[in-house]
This record gives C-alpha cells, structure tokens and sequence, in this order.
C-alpha cells in the first residue's frame, strides 16, 4: 500500500507544492482546512493536484479536530504547515499567530501521543527565529527572536524538541529561511514587487511603495525546500535542519533583478514609504545549510535570481519549475 501523509496547512505555498510532491512520489495526499466544503484551494489547482488531494475539515487550534482527523487518516507522515505565516501581520495580530502556531503545534503533538500513532512529524520552523545574524546560522545558534511571529516559531520549535526527547515521537523541525514562488500570497513583500514589476512593465503607470530596502535575506526556491521537508522525514532519526541557500541579499538588490527582469529601471517606478517598516526589523539574515547538506544530500540549485526569473515567468502566464528536480 501506498504511504500516507496529512498535510495541515494545505492550501498555503508550501502545502500545494509539498502536496504536489508527494502525490508524484505515489503517496495517498490527505489535506486539512478549516472547512473543506468551503475551502479556498486556488494553489492546490494552480499545481494541478487538487484532484489528487483528499481533504478534511480541520483546526490546529481544535484539539478535538485534530484528534478526529488523526483517527480517520491515520497516516504515516504528517506535515504541520498550518498557521499564520506572515511577520508583518504578526505585529497586528500576536495574539493569532501565536494561538495558531504554538499552540496549534502542541495540540498536533498531543493527538499522536495520545492515539499513540506511529507517524512521523515534519514542524515548520523559522530563520526568523534566530533574529539578528552577524554570520550564517546553523542549529547551535541561539535564539532571539524579534516578532511575534519569530516567538511563536521559537515555542513550537521547543515543544517539538521536548516531546521528541521526553516521549519518544519522530518529531522534527524544518529551519527554513525564506522561500519563494508564484503560490506566496501577494501581501509578501518578494510577491509584491514581481507582481507590481509586471505590471508596471505592462503599462500599468503605477508606483510601487516599499519600507526599509537594506534588510538582507537568505532567499530559496520553494520547492526545493518542500523537498527538503521530505527528506528529513526519511532519515532513521529525526533531527532538526535548517535549509537555506548560505547567501544573504538585500531587498534592494531583489528590486533591481526583478525590474531588470521585465527591462526596467526600478529607480524610476519605486518610493520609500516610511509607514512600512516594521518595529524590530532584523537587517541580516542568513542560515548554513551544512547539515543539510552533510546528512540530508539536500543542496539548494536555485538561488534568488532563479526564483525571480520563475516568479515573474508565473507573472506573464508561462509554465514554472512546480517540483524540484
């Protein structure tokens, strides 16, 4: 029989293209959304694997639903991508995003132990967990994190290493930096500036508002990083990784190579707008993949430019790399 595996979270980005790996990879794809029969599942088309996903009305924050849909799948991998997923809008809604990621994680920690499930658990973790970076991250760094969101990462990341070590569960957290596709949601400032990029090249006459374009991230390919996900599923111990490319880039420099992509000059079609800045920034950040790379064979081919290249192709309705080779 075909494995199984649950993804919480399935609608996102990295739920969609997880999904769409895994059903090329002939596993039976079960998903979960706060209400299935009403769900809103446009990535899940845009990847063209809604068919191909059995779906189930679920909240992390819901213990008793989490338990249900445990019980009824009873699947061999579960993939917690569930949760708010954005540090801007965590500064509006902490309280949120803490509820949905923390405590969403302990209760999905807390279902397997109690049905006393074989399966094995991917949690996303976060880059923005360590905060301010001087050099790349790597496990051992310490945390300090700068936003509620980043808190809320830390807490889960914490819960998922004691209830590995205190009750046994195959529990692993993925420390992903950032990563990029088409599926981002067009509140991200990465998505924003393609799209506007794209549309100012078509003619559009508008201007496109950024904040602060000296911040520095380490910027991946998407589905490289679901990849990843899996991998770290397979190992005969779970561990916690993190998965990035190593490179750090400006927001400036991501700007230029996406106008430069449709032949513009950004400078031309781009104002600072002060209100956008957030109230702790972190200006640099960058993790090493070396672990990864040494235990995983997990390497990233695509760095920024690839993803801008992909992004702005989406943009212009041409086909786009959906599964890492």
């Amino acid at each position: 029989m075909n494995r199984k595996a649950l993804i919480f979270g399935v609608s996102g980005q990295d739920g969609a293209l997880l999904a769409r790996l895994l059903a090329d990879l002939d596993y039976e794809v079960h998903g979960s959304s706060r209400d299935a029969q009403v769900a809103v599942l446009g990535n899940l088309d845009r990847v063209g694997v809604r068919e191909r996903v059995s779906l189930h009305s679920a909240v992390t924050t819901d213990f008793r639903s989490v338990l249900q849909v445990l019980s009824k799948v009873a699947p061999d991998e579960v993939y917690l991508l569930a949760g708010q997923s954005s540090v801007g809008l965590s500064f509006e809604q902490p309280v949120e995003t803490l509820e949905s990621i923390a405590l969403g994680t302990l209760n999905l920690l807390e279902a397997i132990r109690f049905l006393r499930l074989p399966a094995r658990l991917y949690n996303a973790g976060s880059g923005e967990c360590f905060g301010e970076l001087s050099a790349p991250a790597t496990e051992e760094t310490a945390f300090r994190p700068r936003s509620p969101y980043a808190v809320a990462k830390a807490s889960a990341h914490w819960t998922v290493s004691n209830y590995r070590e205190a009750y046994g569960l195959y529990a692993c957290t993925g420390i992903l930096f950032n990563h990029e596709s088409p599926l981002r949601p067009s509140r991200f400032v990465t998505r924003k500036v393609v799209a506007a990029a794209c549309r100012i090249a078509a003619g559009s006459g508008e201007r496109l508002k950024l904040g602060n374009l000296d911040v520095e991230r380490d910027w991946g390919w998407a589905p490289e990083y679901v990849r990843a996900m899996w991998m770290m599923l397979q190992q005969p111990t779970p561990d916690d990784y993190i998965i990035a490319t190593g490179k750090a880039h400006s927001l400036r420099e991501f700007v230029q190579f996406a106008f430069e992509g449709v032949g513009l000059d950004w400078q031309a079609h781009v104002d600072i707008d002060d209100s956008l800045r957030r109230p702790t920034d972190i200006a640099h950040s960058i993790g090493s993949p070396a672990k990864a790379r040494r235990i995983l064979q997990w390497q990233a081919s695509h760095g920024m430019r690839d993803a801008i290249g992909f992004m702005i192709a989406a943009e212009q309705g041409q086909t786009w790399p959906m599964v890492a080779s």
